[in-house]
């Protein structure tokens, strides 16, 4: 099985997509703020779900771990883009049920390598 076949990073890579089609309809002041917050959060939880993915067993934990709280930071960045008018709320129900779904297969993965 490929890197790239894993389900969560296919659902971190279309997260990334679809942030990226709503991009510029978000206000030009807030692109370069917390928008580009947000890019580098989802950015850096899928590049560490490809680090982990090609780690060895006794390894995986932080990285899993690093990108948990990217990805914590990430719902954050998006909560206060919907609460100052920078996402409406329809993109950011969408946006927060994807970052919840990473979030849920994350922390199972997390579990998984905490029992191993």
């Amino acid at each position: 099985m490929n890197d790239f076949d894993i389900p969560i990073f296919k659902k971190a890579y279309d997260l990334y997509k679809k942030f990226c089609e709503f991009r510029p309809l978000i206000p030009k002041q807030d692109r370069h703020t917390i928008c580009q917050r947000c890019d580098e959060a989802i950015l850096d939880v899928l590049e560490n779900i490809l680090l982990a993915s090609q780690t060895l067993k006794a390894e995986k934990l932080p990285i899993l771990e690093k990108a948990s709280i990217k990805l914590n930071f990430l719902r954050v960045f998006i909560r206060l883009m919907k609460d100052t008018k920078a996402l409406d709320n329809k993109k950011y129900v969408t946006l927060e049920a994807d970052v919840d779904e990473i979030g849920r297969m994350l922390g199972g993965w997390i579990k998984s390598t905490k029992e191993r």
